[in-house]
């Protein structure tokens, strides 16, 4: 396996004593690739996982390994695209793609070249000389994903990327997501509430309880040879998914509510394009 995960846990200090205990015992191995999808309720550390393999934060206990290396730190083969864009809103796009590189001491004519071609990935080349507040919030975070294509990562981590975005301008992204993934082979990690686009998207989904965070279960996806996953096992995976969901949205519904509150005899809109669990 390519990104292995064994016994990961993470706690937090806060202004107490007793610690906070984000996750836990987490078990998992990815393929080199591979396009993986993490759900569960809000606050269960999903987005704490990324920054864990990104290296932006340090594991309390367990290892992390990408091809039988311990994670320790940041490194640039893996890249995290964030919900929020991010970009310079002073630089162009093209200023905005090229500013990796040119810290990885890439000459500029070659940085400019790279950015650009990878511009075009995410069609957006004409675009190269406007700025942030010019484009719209699905084109910036296009800008976002070539910005971190263009580093040539080997893990994409992705957190809640099009959350924020109309389901129309999602749908779109999606398809190009899933034509980048194919053309450049990139192993991706990517955040979701949405039960549907991680079914969409992803070769497996992997299901978190809540906080603190374990692995719940995973399911695997087979899809098409053109990467397509059939509409009736699609809403069969959902409805497991959904399913599985709802069992921990009614743990966290007891601890605010009672032990009385029954999450299942409550009226619910069982739409999986929607956002299980977010706001929780």
């Amino acid at each position: 396996m390519y990104l292995t995960l064994h016994g990961v846990g993470k706690s937090f200090k806060n202004n107490t004593d007793e610690p906070v205990r984000v996750l836990e015992n987490i078990d998992f191995d990815i393929k080199k690739g591979q396009f993986v999808s993490i759900v569960g309720p809000s606050g269960c550390g999903k987005s704490t996982l990324l920054y864990l393999i990104s290296g932006l934060e340090k594991v309390t206990e367990g290892e992390i390994q990408v091809a039988g290396k311990k994670v320790t730190g940041p490194n640039p083969n893996r890249i995290v695209v964030f919900q929020e864009d991010g970009l310079f809103p002073w630089a162009t796009v093209l200023d905005n793609v090229t500013y990796g590189l040119l810290l990885k001491k890439k000459p500029k004519q070659e940085a400019k070249e790279k950015a650009i071609e990878m511009l075009k990935t995410v069609h957006l080349s004409k675009y190269i000389d406007a700025y942030p507040h010019q484009l719209s919030g699905g084109m910036k975070q296009r800008v976002s994903i070539a910005r971190a294509l263009v580093m040539e990562p080997d893990i994409l981590l992705m957190d809640e990327p099009f959350a924020a975005l109309d389901e129309q301008t999602r749908m779109t992204l999606h398809n190009e997501l899933i034509d980048i993934w194919k053309k450049t082979k990139v192993t991706i990690l990517f955040v979701t509430h949405n039960i549907r686009e991680a079914v969409t998207l992803s070769e497996k989904v992997i299901v978190m309880s809540t906080r603190p965070g374990k692995l719940k279960n995973t399911f695997t996806i087979n899809k098409s040879e053109d990467g397509v996953t059939p509409d009736h096992i699609a809403f069969d995976l959902e409805q497991k998914i959904l399913s599985e969901l709802e069992e921990e949205m009614e743990k966290v519904l007891k601890e605010e509510l009672g032990d009385d509150y029954n999450f299942k005899t409550r009226s619910v809109h069982r739409d999986t394009y929607g956002d299980m669990g977010s706001g929780i």
